[in-house]
C-alpha cells in the first residue's frame, strides 16, 4: 500500500507540473494531464481513507474542528513543511491532514479544469486559434 500511495502522490504532482508546462501550446494537453493528477490524487485519497479504516483510527469530517483548522493554513502566512510540523504526530493526525490537503488540492484542480474546458469552448485550441489567425491573413 506504501508504494501504491507514493506513486500516486508522485503522479499527481508530476502530471500537475507537466500539465502546466503544456499550458501555452495545447490547452487539450493541459487539460488531459490535469484530469489524470485529479484522477492520481483521488486515488491517494482512497488509500488514505483506507489507511484509517484499515487500523480503526477515526476519519475526520469535513465540520471536524481539527480539518477547519487545517482548511484555515492555506492562508497562513510564511507556510511551509514546518507549519505543518505539528499535525503529524501520529499516524491518524497525518492521515486526516493528508486527506484534507488532498481535498483542498483537488478542489483547486476542478476550479482548474472548468476554466480550462471553458476556454476552449469559447476559443479552440492551440491548432484552431493559429488556422483562424492564417485564415484571417488571406
Amino acid at each position: 500500500m506504501r508504494d501504491q500511495m507514493i506513486q500516486a502522490a508522485r503522479s499527481g504532482r508530476q502530471n500537475i507540473a507537466e500539465g502546466c508546462q503544456a499550458s501555452g501550446t495545447s490547452k487539450k494537453t493541459e487539460m488531459k494531464l490535469v484530469n489524470v493528477a485529479r484522477a492520481s490524487l483521488e486515488e491517494l485519497l482512497l488509500d488514505y481513507e483506507d489507511f484509517l479504516r484499515q487500523r480503526d483510527l477515526m476519519k475526520w469530517t469535513k465540520e471536524d474542528e481539527r480539518a477547519k483548522e487545517v482548511r484555515q493554513l492555506a492562508y497562513a502566512n510564511h507556510r511551509s513543511y514546518t507549519t505543518y510540523m505539528i499535525y503529524i504526530s501520529n499516524h491518524e493526525i497525518a492521515a486526516n491532514v493528508a486527506t484534507c490537503l488532498i481535498h483542498q488540492t483537488n478542489f483547486l484542480l476542478d476550479q482548474q479544469l472548468k476554466v480550462l474546458s471553458d476556454a476552449f469552448v469559447a476559443n479552440g485550441g492551440f491548432t484552431e486559434r493559429l488556422y483562424r489567425s492564417r485564415s484571417i491573413r488571406v
